[in-house]
């Protein structure tokens, strides 16, 4: 086994034995208006400041959810992800840095591609983190 690997498990495990989403605190999410897409809401307490100057921010989705079947059964909804977002506000950009608790180690920079959701999340926490901005 390679030694990165076998970092990455010891890390794992380690985050495992911490206790996990049981220590993390309250949430104060704030949904941005829902599309065609779905949802996706933001917390406003884990909006922080990076090394980099940029704002940081645990997100959530929900995609829609499906319509019901032929013999009238409600579908259940699907499954939400929870994303860990960076956010260069000044280029107005956004890069996920972790999804469902998994990091995205190289993730790339992107710009929002005309997604509703991901406008109305960049501006909305950009908004909200105006003063962190503004003290860097």
């Amino acid at each position: 086994m390679s030694r990165i690997l076998r970092a990455c498990c010891a890390l794992l495990l380690g985050l495992l034995l911490l206790g996990g989403p049981a220590q993390a605190g309250p949430v104060d999410w704030q949904e941005v208006p829902a599309t065609s897409e779905g949802q996706q809401w933001w917390d406003q307490g884990s909006l922080r400041l990076n090394k980099s100057g940029n704002l940081t921010v645990l997100s959530r989705f929900q995609p829609p959810t499906p319509e019901a079947d032929a013999d009238g059964k409600e579908p259940r909804p699907p499954a939400s992800s929870l994303y860990v977002m960076e956010l260069d506000c000044g280029q107005g950009l956004y890069r996920d840095t972790s999804i469902n608790g998994l990091p995205q180690w190289g993730s790339q920079w992107q710009a929002s591609a005309n997604d509703g959701l991901i406008e109305a999340t960049i501006e909305a926490v950009c908004t909200a983190g105006g003063e962190l901005l503004a003290g860097s």
